[in-house]
């Protein structure tokens, strides 16, 4: 079963993984996966350019490091301002999902 994320959920659960310290995107990927049960598969193509979105935007940092497998890889590390907006987020999408139980658990007229 493959679960599409809803747009701008990706940055929150990017940003939830990095409280766990600093990770490499393949390390971020894997770590969703294995919380999801393997329901979330992030692609390449969607997590690096979050990535660096976020690094713009000053919510993470990143530097090189060496990976498990001895191999050169980026690191990237939660920010102050990173740990902030993943409260905000959060806190959004506890709303949310909050409504939508609301309207699936509505008896039926």
């Amino acid at each position: 079963m493959r679960l599409e994320l809803l747009q701008g959920t990706l940055d929150m659960l990017v940003l939830r993984a990095l409280t766990q310290g600093p990770m490499h995107g393949y390390a971020i990927a894997r770590w969703l996966e294995e919380r999801t049960d393997e329901a979330l598969r992030i692609e390449e193509g969607s997590l690096y350019p979050a990535l660096h979105r976020m690094q713009k935007r000053g919510w993470v940092v990143s530097q090189w490091g060496v990976s498990e497998n001895n191999r050169r890889a980026r690191y990237y590390t939660l920010t102050p301002a990173g740990r902030k907006q993943l409260r905000a987020e959060a806190a959004t999408w506890g709303r949310f999902t909050a409504a939508v139980m609301k309207v699936l658990e509505a008896e039926p007229a």
